[in-house]
């Protein structure tokens, strides 16, 4: 193994790294990429306060601040939606289902539900606002494939299964440059003092 990987199984963190390692480089490693892996989590699975913060960046971006929801919070319970908009009251919920999707696929889900609150229907005018996402079409396309992964049920491993892993997740975080370690464990191109 050339890599350093880390990811969850359940409630448990798996971190493989090269059998060279000295017990020194193994325990720099392993904070390094615990530290990693939260922080990846933590940008894909916001607060309900991020999300409404992010929700309104959007807003300001892609509709002119023109969509103003009085909530935008996390949901479990949203079914087979990925999200809902109550325009009458100005909510928004989004499902727990997409948290560690990537984040411009929730920025998508996200939108899509801000402009329900111009649009109502999902008519020509509902999908022009729309247009002004640029990853409109592939945030759909990366949803439609991760349904269509959900409707085989677990277990079905047919060929071409390169999606999420069953938590959702889109695989373990890795740093390619583990093998860039020197024998004191800083990075050997770094900086000396300064590991990458």
């Amino acid at each position: 193994m050339r890599t350093v990987t880390a990811f969850r199984e359940g409630d448990t963190t798996v971190i493989s790294i090269p059998a060279r390692f000295t017990r020194a480089q193994e325990r720099e490693w392993v904070q390094r990429m615990v530290a990693r892996l939260a922080a990846q989590e933590r940008r894909r699975r916001p607060s309900d306060e991020g999300l409404a913060a992010r929700a309104a960046e959007l807003s300001d971006r892609y509709l002119g601040g023109r969509a103003r929801p009085s909530s935008v919070a996390w949901s479990t319970r949203q079914g087979r939606r990925w999200g809902s908009c109550t325009p009458v009251d100005g909510t928004i919920r989004i499902s727990t289902r997409v948290q560690g999707m990537p984040r411009w696929v929730i920025d998508y889900v996200l939108l899509h539900e801000l402009v329900h609150l111009l649009h109502a229907g999902h008519g020509p005018d509902f999908w022009a606002e729309l247009e002004a996402y640029p990853r409109t079409e592939r945030a759909r396309g990366f949803l439609e494939g991760y349904s269509y992964r959900d409707d085989r049920g677990p277990g079905d491993d047919r060929p071409g299964d390169d999606g999420p892993d069953e938590d959702g997740s889109l695989g373990p975080v890795t740093d390619d440059d583990a093998d860039d370690v020197g024998p004191d464990g800083d990075d050997a191109d770094a900086p000396p003092g300064r590991a990458g």
